[in-house]
């Protein structure tokens, strides 16, 4: 099937989700020259000790399902992240996942745009 066809097609964010990912799981939903949407789903994963992303571009994300907690590199305190909550990270804004919910799967969108 076509790629214009299969986006036309409906799907579910929630379906098919994986019972068990030993790693979190990144797929590209939409891209263009400009943006890219993704689809994340976490399952306890967090960014490894010391790492910290550092983007060429802006990410706008909403957390649909699960938990999670980010830190920021110029910021004191975690910024924790429920079902409906969304937020702008500029780019280059130093960031990690310091935690996601290792009971049930977090599933995330991101839009990374410049």
């Amino acid at each position: 099937m076509d790629r214009v066809r299969l986006l036309m097609t409906p799907r579910n964010l929630f379906s098919p989700l994986p019972e068990a990912i030993p790693q979190e799981i990144v797929e590209i939903l939409l891209q263009t020259d400009q943006w890219r949407l993704e689809r994340i789903i976490s399952a306890g994963q967090t960014t490894p000790p010391g790492e910290w992303y550092d983007q060429e571009t802006h990410e706008w994300v909403i957390l649909l399902s699960g938990g999670a907690k980010l830190r920021f590199a110029d910021a004191p305190d975690p910024v924790v992240l429920r079902p409906g909550d969304y937020l702008l990270i500029p780019a280059h804004r130093r960031h990690r996942v310091e935690w996601t919910d290792p009971q049930q799967l977090t599933v995330w969108l991101a839009l990374h745009y410049r």
